[in-house]
């Protein structure tokens, strides 16, 4: 099986992990692991380690941190090195719901692993953008 894993500061991770199941209804292969505030990395690695017990070596896993570099994702990666599981790991960082539903999709969709990256980056630049705002003039009369 081909896991999405979802790690992040406070709360953002297992927000996203909510969304998902709300628009797409619950997944077996979608994991989620937050630092929230005061937490060691040491209690989130602990924490983490029982969220990805599921996962074994015949498995693959997609990683979407919030910030690369970050304690979450760089706890997270040295944990699936610990687990003999970062050879079949893909990770980003960066997390958004677009991002996430998309590596979801590639992963039910069973792209390979450079198509995969391929969608979830396209729709990280895709979904980061300004929205145009259009406003009446207010010195124009009614008609």
């Amino acid at each position: 099986m081909r896991y999405l894993l979802l790690v992040s500061h406070g709360t953002m991770a297992p927000g996203v992990h909510s969304v998902i199941r709300m628009l797409l209804g619950d997944r077996e292969n979608v994991l989620s692991c937050s630092m929230e505030d005061g937490v060691s990395a040491d209690t989130f690695v602990e924490k983490l380690r029982e969220v990805i017990a599921p996962i074994t070596a015949d498995d693959s896993v997609v990683v979407l941190g919030d910030i690369v570099g970050g304690s979450p994702l760089t706890n997270t990666l040295n944990t699936l090195t610990e687990a003999g599981l970062l050879a079949k790991t893909i990770a980003f960082g960066g997390l958004s719901l677009p991002m996430a539903i998309s590596a979801l999709m590639a992963i039910e969709d069973d792209l390979d692993d450079s198509a995969l990256v391929e969608n979830v980056v396209s729709e990280a630049r895709e979904g980061a953008r300004q929205v145009e705002l259009a406003f009446e003039d207010e010195d124009e009369d009614d008609l």
